[in-house]
C-alpha cells in the first residue's frame, strides 16, 4: 500500500507528460522523494507504465482499467495487461473517465485479485460513503468542477474535504483519504491534512508547470 502522506500525479494525456516527458517527470519526482522523504506515485498513460515502472523510483499507477477478463475485449484496458506492464496500482473512476457503481465493484475486486492497489475517485460525499462499502485502497474526493481550475478544493468546498473523511472512516477505518481538484501548492496540501485527509491528488498544477521542480519540492514541503 502507497505509504501516506501522499501526493499522487495523474499526467492526464497532457503533451508534457507523454512518452520522454512522463519518463522524465517520473524521474524527477523519484528524486524529490528520496531528498525529503516524501511519498509520492505517479499514474501515467498505459503506453507509458513500462518505461516508468522500470526506474523504480516511486509507485506507478495505471490511469484506468476496465472491469474485463482476458478476451475479446478490443480497446479497452486489461488488468493483467497494467500489472504486466509493471504497474503496482491503478485509478478507477476519474471523472475524466467515469463508471456505474457495479463496475467500480468489478475493477477494485479484479485488481485486488492481481495485487494492485486501488484509488478510486469520486465526486461527492454521497459516492464516497458509496465506494467505501467495496474497500478500495485509496479514495480521492475531486469535485469536478474545480478540477484543472486556479481554487483549490481545499479552500472553494473545505467541507466536501472533512465531510468525505468523515463519512468514510465510519464506513471503512481502513481506506486511505486523499483530496484533489486545484491542487497547486504546498499550502493547499497543508489545508489538506488539515482536513483530515491523507495526501493530493492533483495533475495540471505540476504537468503545466514552468518549473516543475520547484511545484514538486513546495508541495513536498507541505506535508511537514
Amino acid at each position: 500500500m502507497l505509504k501516506t502522506p501522499a501526493i499522487v500525479l495523474n499526467v492526464k494525456t497532457y503533451t508534457e507528460s507523454t512518452g520522454t516527458n512522463a519518463l522524465e517527470l517520473t524521474r524527477l519526482m523519484g528524486k524529490i522523494a528520496s531528498e525529503t522523504n516524501v511519498s509520492m506515485a505517479i499514474a501515467v498513460q498505459a503506453c507509458d507504465l513500462s518505461r516508468c515502472a522500470e526506474l523504480g523510483s516511486i509507485p506507478v499507477y495505471a490511469q484506468h482499467i476496465d472491469p474485463i477478463k482476458p478476451g475479446s475485449s478490443t480497446g479497452w484496458t486489461l488488468p493483467e495487461a497494467v500489472k504486466q506492464a509493471g504497474a503496482v496500482g491503478t485509478l478507477i473512476n476519474h471523472s475524466e473517465h467515469r463508471l456505474i457503481l457495479a463496475d467500480i465493484d468489478t475493477c477494485i475486486l479484479r485488481a485486488k485479485d492481481l495485487g494492485l492497489e486501488t484509488l478510486v475517485c469520486t465526486n461527492n460525499v454521497a459516492t464516497s460513503k458509496a465506494v467505501a462499502t467495496f474497500s478500495p485502497g485509496l479514495l480521492a474526493v475531486e469535485p469536478p468542477e474545480l478540477i484543472g481550475g486556479d481554487i483549490s478544493v481545499t479552500t472553494a468546498d473545505p467541507g466536501i474535504v472533512s465531510n468525505t473523511v468523515q463519512a468514510v472512516r465510519k464506513i471503512n477505518s481502513s481506506v486511505k483519504i486523499l483530496c484533489g481538484a486545484g491542487v497547486k501548492n504546498g499550502k493547499d496540501v497543508s489545508k489538506a491534512i488539515e482536513l483530515g485527509a491523507d495526501g493530493v491528488l492533483l495533475a495540471s498544477g505540476v504537468v503545466k508547470a514552468k518549473n516543475k521542480e520547484e511545484v514538486l519540492r513546495d508541495l513536498a514541503a507541505g506535508i511537514f
